[in-house]
């Protein structure tokens, strides 16, 4: 074989042939003969007590197994407080989630009883039948209207619904406002949305004859924390528990942390002893599974009149739905706030606030998106108030090359970035001075073209840590278990070329083990744009140790010194003498020989963790065109150049993929999707018919590049892309779509930008110059 080194090779994903031909196993493909089917009955009020509870002619109808409701499991306890991606603020109220809650119901769609039967058709059927004795209570759903005096309250120790209140101030911010020549402030929204994953949630449980305890299959990003909380909650050991992770197709944050369903099931077949299976209905996706987003924030910026900004204030209500699944996310927002800007002067508040609605969490970028959305949405209108072009707004607060690493007022540390590469490449890309021209002449025409310009970071690569068994067989073939828990983003392709390149082996006799328990090292999951930063600098702490014992191996077995020994074009070989050297699979056949002396010792197999000594921050330049057409609303997306910088890539085709789906989710928030309840608390978006996502006819064929800036916080110098391509379309969207009805004054249109919605913000703007004119 001819050694090429694989680090930044375009090459195709293994993953892809399994999924091509259908060999791969979702967690519905697998039937057991014996196997149960749950149904879950819901609650169909945003806020009611349960008065009583009646499953008889549920447990009467034929092939029905068992029906339970939360008394059947007096050795169940809630899901704590603190589970969840950051659910345990500080300061907040300590609020469990009840797996199947016996007194009060706080959303549409929270679980109240189980059915389990011989097949799916008849639980649903006996679900039907089971009947509740709801007593309506009082239901807020609106975030604005859940702070006022007397709105209902969803908990007695959460005063006026307001699970938080996390502030940051730094810098003179109150004195740069009061002197400021200019400030610019705009209400603006992030609507809550829902992770449309083409694989809904799905989990099935079985006893494990050999071990005594749970085998629990579940469509999940992180496997190891799920099984921390079925255990914690069903009173068992982790070891009593395995979970494991099949295919999964497609997480974006929804996926992370652990639902009432996995433990249900758990429970469920630990007292039938039996497999229990239960799959989501689309419907249930969007009324149970964790929402993003839902936001309402005021942003203000002061500046001087030559665009420099002095300061940033940012007032934020944050809706965590019924409970605190996700009430951490939201604390990201003003962390982000800084954007790519040196602003040294912040006031940054966020309330964390309790509504009738089913909980948020995290969704593709989780609390990052809002922030670019912030702050880029208000960076264009300063730049409009003051009469300048929003790029050279951008570049004159950049935080500049030489100021890295930088203490951003809003509190991260930034590790590297050079801000301008990205964005004069962008505008190369686009001709943006030749569209400015074609922009005014079309004016004159009569269309109306946009241009959004945007320019954006985030925060990833989050710890505490993450880990890779690496195992050399005998063969020379390698086997690597991770922690981290890939759900599309082509891990075992990138981990296998990362052992390729460091041990001088075919792709193809690199086999990458993930998503289970019992079968990987403790890890925290496929999140964050972590995978690659930090599950992938586990695996190279590993890869250096295999190297370091491989070379003892070849100095021993070549009798020579290993000073002189290293690794060299895909063998390991003695310095100046090249014939004289071993490639892994001699490496490997010597490890397992027992000839080794007890110094060196026998096999070839290492773990390792890796724990970052801080977060990465890739960032990017996104220029979009629209062209807006006032008489309809419509909205039409003529061009999308893309410019990223997510450090080191290991496979530019496997970013190519990140990016295209992340801007194709980062528009659709843009311009068509909302969860909707009414003031009831009742789901309006409840399908897919009401529930709006673009086909591909409406996504633009995107133009893509890179720059590369490492990071110096881990051995790849990668820095993540998994989100990064959202954090920038969804402001990039709007900011074009607001430029394009610039001549109508039109200065903000909140999202989604649906044409109902475009077309009424025009007419509501000629109304105003109509009345101007009179």
């Amino acid at each position: 074989m001819v050694y090429m080194r694989q680090m930044g090779a375009r090459v195709k994903r293994k993953e892809d042939p399994r999924l091509i031909n259908g060999s791969s196993m979702y967690v519905d493909d697998m039937r057991p003969s014996d196997i149960g089917h749950v149904a879950i009955v819901r609650s169909v009020y945003g806020h009611a007590r349960i008065n009583g509870i009646d499953t008889s002619k549920a447990a009467a109808h034929p092939g029905v197994l068992a029906v339970y409701t939360g008394h059947d499991f007096p050795e169940m306890t809630p899901m704590p407080f603190g589970s969840g991606e950051g659910g345990g603020v500080a300061g907040s109220a300590p609020i469990d989630t009840p797996v199947l809650p016996t007194d009060k119901v706080l959303h549409v769609g929270q679980a109240i009883a189980v059915v389990v039967a011989t097949d799916r058709y008849t639980a649903v059927d006996a679900a039907a039948l089971v009947e509740i004795d709801y007593e309506s209570l009082p239901v807020v759903t609106d975030i604005e209207e859940a702070i006022k005096d007397g709105a209902p309250q969803l908990y007695e120790n959460v005063a006026g619904n307001v699970a938080y209140t996390a502030t940051t101030k730094k810098g003179k911010p109150d004195e740069e406002f009061a002197n400021a020549e200019v400030v610019v402030t705009q209400r603006m929204n992030n609507q809550r949305v829902s992770g449309i994953s083409m694989e809904t949630r799905g989990v099935m449980a079985h006893p494990d004859p050999l071990s005594g305890g749970l085998v629990v299959t579940t469509s999940t990003q992180n496997p190891h924390t799920v099984r921390q909380e079925i255990a914690g909650c069903l009173g068992l050991t982790e070891l009593d528990v395995r979970v494991i992770a099949p295919e999964v197709g497609g997480g974006f944050g929804v996926k992370i942390s652990c639902y009432q369903e996995d433990i249900i099931c758990a429970a469920i077949a630990r007292r039938l002893k039996r497999p229990i299976k239960w799959i989501e209905t689309r419907s249930e996706h969007l009324a149970a599974t964790h929402h993003g987003r839902a936001h309402i924030a005021e942003v203000s910026l002061a500046a001087k009149k030559d665009g420099t900004i002095t300061a940033i204030k940012l007032r934020l209500l944050a809706d965590l739905g019924a409970y605190p699944r996700g009430a951490g996310i939201p604390t990201l927002t003003p962390m982000l706030m800084n954007g790519v800007y040196a602003v040294e002067s912040v006031d940054l508040e966020v309330k964390g606030i309790y509504t009738n609605t089913m909980a948020t969490g995290a969704y593709r970028g989780a609390g990052r998106p809002e922030a670019a959305y912030y702050i880029e949405r208000i960076t264009d209108i300063l730049a409009n108030e003051l009469g300048m072009d929003p790029i050279e707004v951008r570049r004159k607060n950049f935080i500049q090359p030489d100021a890295f690493p930088y203490q951003t007022a809003a509190g991260p540390l930034y590790d590297s970035g050079d801000y301008e590469k990205p964005l004069a490449k962008a505008i190369e890309m686009i001709d943006y001075a030749g569209l400015r021209a074609e922009q005014a002449q079309l004016r004159q025409e009569g269309r109306y073209l946009g241009i959004g310009v945007v320019t954006f970071t985030e925060i990833c690569g989050f710890g505490p840590f993450d880990s890779a068994t690496v195992r050399v067989e005998p063969t020379g073939q390698v086997t690597v278990a991770t922690g981290v828990s890939p759900h599309g983003q082509g891990t075992e392709t990138a981990f296998a070329q990362i052992v390729a390149d460091q041990l001088g082996v075919s792709m193809d006799d690199v086999f990458v083990v993930h998503g289970d328990t019992a079968r990987t090292p403790a890890g925290i999951g496929t999140m964050g744009s972590r995978g690659l930063v930090v599950g992938g600098s586990a695996l190279m702490g590993g890869l250096g140790k295999i190297r370091e014992k491989a070379i003892k191996i070849a100095a021993h077995k070549l009798e020579a010194s290993e000073a002189d020994v290293s690794f060299e074009n895909g063998k390991f070989a003695v310095k100046g003498a090249g014939e004289q050297s071993l490639n892994l699979k001699e490496i490997a056949k010597v490890a397992y020989s027992g000839s080794l002396p007890p110094e060196i010792g026998t096999g070839l197999e290492v773990a390792d963790f890796f724990a970052p000594p801080g977060t990465t921050f890739p960032f990017g330049a996104d220029i979009v065109v629209v062209e807006v057409t006032p008489e309809t609303g419509e909205v039409q997306i003529l061009r999308y150049v893309a410019v990223d910088d997510c450090g080191r890539q290991v496979n530019p085709f496997l970013v190519d993929g990140q990016v295209h789906g992340g801007l194709t989710q980062g528009l659709s928030q843009a311009l068509f999707e909302e969860v909707v309840y009414d003031e009831q608390g009742q789901l309006i978006t409840g399908s897919l018919m009401d529930y709006v996502i673009p086909k591909s006819e409406f996504v633009p064929m995107f133009e893509n590049d890179r720059t590369e800036t490492l990071s110096p916080l881990n051995p790849l110098g990668a820095k993540g892309i998994g989100e990064l391509a959202t954090i920038g379309s969804t402001p990039a969207i709007v900011n074009a779509v607001v430029d394009a009805l610039s001549p109508f004054g039109i200065r903000h249109i909140d999202m989604p930008l649906k044409p109902q919605r475009v077309w009424q913000a025009v007419q509501d703007a000629q109304g105003k110059m109509s009345q101007a004119a009179d």
